[in-house]
């Protein structure tokens, strides 16, 4: 298949992977996903690997399986938000997506969100594809832009066409190379540009009565598109939807959290995102830079909540780490 036609790609279903241990480098490589396979004491036919190329990252998924899900237990178990944009190399695969059915062919590319569950169907047919992992909240925060999450781009459309040509190129190109700074904005530009839309992305809260359901969607709508604007709060939406503080703060107690926590969790996403591009970008900002930028005020505070989400402290993510080869 044109410029992906490469055999460290290609005929992964010569590939035998034990089922269990398949299963734990998908979770390694992608996260809370869940397989479901017809007879799980059978070797599955083909492999899950990440890539890092370019200073990107990519899951290679090979497989024969029934399906994979990720549900929205499993959303809330990740705890990160990304867009995966998904290049179809080998078979088929049907994707349920944010209200969507999609079937993917040969060439075919599509856009995932992490915040959103989602169903691989494969019927026990193999399958292979690659999937670029793109930071969500650079690719939303761009001038407003509402981005068609789950339309399918067919193969011989020229922005599919583009997008494969780009991610050959990243994967070809050296994180240290002169040009892989401007190689990363221009996935990225491509990408945002693919699936630009006049239909508004938003999370589909399945959990909730209808009339919530409305409201969370409009309110995640809100918070992605004036994320870094300091007087974003759970007041300054309520006022804007025209509900008291006490129904916004209600409707998201049925999610298991405070609207406060949605807003701050986001924004400690967004940073941690922008801290991971400083490896590339030496010079240009400072850890205290990024967390003004994204809506703190209080640089004690935002360390602190950094730690407690993730674990680390924002300066742990601009340490040399080993980076993963194509193999």
């Amino acid at each position: 298949m044109d410029l992906l036609s490469s055999a460290e790609l290609l005929h992964k279903d010569r590939i035998r992977t034990p089922f269990s241990r398949w299963v734990d480098d998908l979770h390694s490589t992608c996260g809370s996903f869940r397989p479901r396979a017809m007879d799980t004491s059978l070797h599955i036919r083909g492999e899950a690997r990440r890539i890092n190329a370019c200073g990107m990252e990519f899951s290679h998924i090979s497989n024969d399986l029934d399906r994979v899900d990720h549900d929205w237990d499993d959303v809330r178990r990740d705890a990160i938000e990304q867009l995966f944009l998904l290049v179809q190399l080998e078979g088929g695969c049907g994707v349920e997506h944010g209200g969507r059915q999609s079937a993917l062919n040969v060439g075919d590319c599509i856009l995932v969100d992490s915040t959103k569950p989602t169903t691989f169907h494969f019927g026990g047919k193999f399958s292979n594809h690659l999937s670029l992992n793109l930071p969500r909240q650079l690719i939303y925060f761009h001038g407003g832009d509402k981005l068609d999450i789950a339309r399918t781009l067919d193969a011989a459309d020229p922005m599919a066409v583009t997008l494969r040509a780009l991610v050959a190129k990243v994967l070809a190109t050296a994180e240290n190379d002169a040009h892989a700074a401007n190689l990363r904005q221009l996935m990225l530009d491509a990408t945002r540009q693919a699936f630009v839309s006049d239909v508004e992305g938003v999370l589909s809260f399945e959990s909730l009565s209808d009339l919530a359901s409305r409201r969370l969607r409009l309110v995640d709508v809100l918070i992605d598109q004036h994320l870094t604007n300091p007087r974003l709060s759970a007041q300054w939406l309520a006022k804007r939807m025209g509900v008291s503080m006490r129904i916004l703060q209600l409707h998201f107690q049925d999610l298991g959290m405070t609207c406060t926590t949605f807003i701050r969790d986001k924004r400690l996403r967004f940073a941690r995102e922008k801290i991971r591009q400083l490896q590339f970008q030496p010079g240009t900002q400072t850890i205290a830079d990024v967390a003004y930028s994204v809506g703190f005020n209080d640089l004690s505070y935002f360390n602190r909540c950094f730690k407690e989400l993730f674990a680390c402290a924002p300066s742990d993510l601009l340490r040399p780490v080993s980076r993963g080869k194509m193999h």
